[in-house]
């Protein structure tokens, strides 16, 4: 009976032994397959990272020449363009490069500086739009009571959007703002027209 009993023992032990080699043997292998795992998922994280940094740089160019551009031909004044002169620092004229090309600009619009005998006829018409509905006003008018008398909806984008172009119209003439924010129909403007006063 005792040799029947190490004999049984002896067994257990042996494929105790055996289950447990083969049950780190399978920990191992999983380890293993994790850390491939991780590694690929880490490689994808710095491509996209990369990927993204260099959206996110490609998107801060296109807004940056998006303003430049934007100023540039805020300040381009009629009669500069038509004489295709422009002014060196030391106060010489010099020809533009440019003199006489035709010009084509996409998605940039240009307002002229007001002058006497000038009608909104010269602006492009989201500027039209926007001082007809100055002019209907019975006062002083805020970008958020336009925006939706021009046909876009009243969110943010659109009222700083038309509140940038209602400042562009102050600048050039078109409209005054004496109080900031409230804006009236051109007092030069008003003063030009022949019934006037």
């Amino acid at each position: 009976m005792l040799h029947f009993w190490l004999l049984v023992s002896t067994v257990v032990v042996e494929e105790g032994s055996w289950w447990m080699g083969s049950l780190f043997e399978e920990l191992e292998a999983r380890e293993a397959a994790a850390r491939v795992r991780v590694e690929k998922l880490e490689a994808a994280i710095a491509e996209l990272s990369g990927k993204l940094e260099r959206a996110r740089d490609g998107l801060e160019r296109l807004r940056i020449t998006r303003e430049t551009v934007s100023e540039v031909l805020a300040d381009i004044t009629p009669q500069a363009t038509s004489a295709g002169v422009g002014i060196a620092p030391e106060g010489e004229p010099v020809a533009s490069a440019y003199a006489g090309a035709q010009r084509q600009v996409l998605g940039v619009l240009t307002v002229p500086n007001w002058q006497p005998g000038m009608t909104p006829n010269a602006l492009p018409s989201v500027y039209r739009d926007i001082l007809e509905v100055v002019a209907d006003a019975p006062g002083p008018i805020r970008a958020k009571q336009i925006v939706p008398r021009i046909g876009l909806p009243a969110e943010v984008g659109k009222i700083e959007g038309t509140r940038s172009k209602l400042k562009r119209l102050v600048e050039r003439g078109w409209l005054d703002e004496q109080v900031p924010g409230l804006f009236t129909p051109g007092r030069r403007q008003a003063a030009a027209l022949p019934n006037s006063g």
